[in-house]
């Protein structure tokens, strides 16, 4: 691994290592339900879910469903509250440590791969489409769902990344994963033909300060960045609360945001 890919995947096990990814995880439930709804999932089938923090988004229900699941992620932080949430819903779920672009399982391992909003921020776009190839078995499915770069969420991330020092060289920005023609360009050479749906999940709060006082304690990305940044954090939380204003679409002092995703099915040769 090169030093600046190396960097990148130490910068992204920090990240993701702050804030509580378990108190974000409610927010995308309904993606990886809709998700799974797409997804060849029966009681034999060999699940891998990578990026998968405290489970609740994939793992778990993909679990329920009867599948034979195995969590991955780039940390164990979020472990202890995986197990207590399969526990809590009567499921077993293994929970493996393991990069998006190095993954620890052996070729061909999984019937089905998934990810949502997981994968896409290893630091390498490449090694990580390759990695989702490797470990599933010809005939078998990758599920991803990846924030567009036009999306609001997507334009958090511009808005935020537009504060921080610049990124190390090699660094592609995740929500690339969210243009098909990107996705193509990395999965279909590797044998997958795919079906791309745009997607929306809507995401609410009480106020534009309670949302951004949520983001700033529990998002790893904006726990980091608040840590980096020190005393020039209000200048940025104040830019974040203006664009929570800009893209609110609730009249009432709530905050209600419908976030674009593409979702991506790919099918293996």
């Amino acid at each position: 691994m090169s030093d600046p890919m190396r960097l990148l995947r130490e910068r992204n096990l920090a990240v993701w290592s702050s804030g509580d990814w378990d108190e974000m995880a409610p927010f995308i439930a309904p993606v990886g339900a809709r998700l799974l709804d797409r997804l060849p999932v029966a009681s034999d089938t060999r699940l891998l879910d990578v990026g998968t923090g405290s489970g609740s988004s994939v793992a778990i229900p993909a679990a329920q469903r009867g599948a034979a699941v195995t969590g991955s992620d780039i940390t164990d932080a979020w472990f202890p509250a995986a197990r207590r949430r399969a526990e809590e819903a009567g499921v077993d779920v293994k929970w493996e440590v393991g990069d998006a672009a190095e993954l620890p399982f052996a070729d061909d391992s999984f019937d089905v791969v998934t990810s949502t909003f997981g994968h896409m921020f290893a630091p390498s776009h490449a090694a990580a489409a390759s990695e989702l190839a490797r470990v599933c078995r010809p005939g078998g499915t990758i599920g991803l769902c990846c924030w567009t770069p036009q999306g609001k969420v997507g334009q958090m991330f511009i808005r935020l990344g537009g504060h921080m020092p610049p990124p190390p060289e090699g660094f592609q920005p995740p929500p690339l994963w969210g243009m098909e023609p990107h996705v193509s360009e990395l999965l279909e050479p590797l044998g997958f033909s795919l079906e791309f749906s745009r997607e929306n999940v809507v995401i609410t709060f009480p106020s534009i300060g309670a949302q951004v006082d949520h983001m700033e304690r529990n998002f790893g990305p904006m726990v980091s960045a608040k840590a980096m940044l020190g005393e020039g954090w209000p200048a940025v939380r104040a830019d974040l609360e203006q664009f929570s204003t800009e893209v609110n679409e609730a009249d009432d002092g709530t905050v209600k945001t419908t976030n674009e995703y593409l979702q991506t099915v790919g099918r293996m040769a």
